[in-house]
């Protein structure tokens, strides 16, 4: 990503849009160029940006709220397997966003009297191997979807399959595609939205200027046929919440 980052800041182009992990490339690259990113971590505590409502520089975008929504992806797992106490997250140690991702979890966990088992994976084929970890603890995961995730989502929803693994991911695509449970932003909507800055940034708007946005809508999914394969039923108190039931 360094890379394809300086290649594109050197053809001169009018604003850079680096979505999840490569923020960090395109922001390293340049500090002129605008860039508008869509990002999963925490852009403030990661240093991204200064604030959310004046970022200052030359970064703006939209995050994804995946450290603010750690807590409450832990609670929903949780009310499936309400009287265990073991549960696992599973995460790429090479994304940066996945620190502050992780404190919050592992909090959370503490408030509600679980434990948080580290798995760690940073290749398709280290997932095996998590997956079947997870199985020894009796665990339910929560998977962490940044760069990694994203782009070996078959794996993942795959791994998790074949272990019998009942698993939360951030994002409604997961679900779509055979995982069992989601919980956050419509991301296609959001990566559309962005579209936005772009235009008001070659209008002559500084990215400094436009505050990061947050999802004004979050979004609990969950799949019922991958339920049914896993022999879970999920409390009628998740199914009245969920805003689309995948059948």
């Amino acid at each position: 990503m360094p890379g394809l980052a300086a290649e594109l800041a050197a053809s001169k182009i009018d604003v850079m849009i680096a979505l999840g992990p490569a923020a960090w490339a395109a922001r390293q690259t340049t500090a002129t160029i605008p860039i508008v990113t869509t990002f999963s971590g925490d852009p403030v505590g990661m240093g991204l940006i200064s604030n959310l409502a004046r970022p200052g520089g030359n970064v703006t975008g939209f995050s994804y709220m995946s450290t603010d929504l750690a807590a409450k992806r832990l609670e929903l797992l949780h009310q499936i397997y309400s009287t265990h106490s073991n549960f696992a997250a599973l995460y790429n140690p090479g994304e940066p966003s996945t620190k502050f991702e992780l404190e919050q979890t592992e909090f959370a966990a503490r408030s509600i009297g679980v434990t948080i088992q580290r798995l760690t994976a940073s290749q398709p084929s280290e997932l095996e191997q998590a997956f079947a970890a997870a199985v020894q603890e009796g665990a339910g995961v929560i998977v962490f979807t940044h760069g990694f995730a994203e782009v070996y989502r078959r794996n993942f929803i795959e791994a998790a399959a074949r272990h019998r693994m009942p698993t939360m991911y951030g994002w409604r695509d997961f679900v779509v595609e055979g995982g069992l449970m989601s919980y956050g932003p419509n991301v296609l909507t959001m990566v559309k939205t962005a579209a936005g800055y772009v235009d008001r940034i070659i209008r002559g708007e500084k990215p400094g200027d436009l505050p990061m946005q947050q999802p004004t809508r979050l979004e609990l999914v969950a799949n019922l046929k991958t339920a049914k394969a896993l022999a879970l039923k999920l409390p009628q108190s998740l199914i009245v919440r969920a805003d689309e039931l995948i059948e």
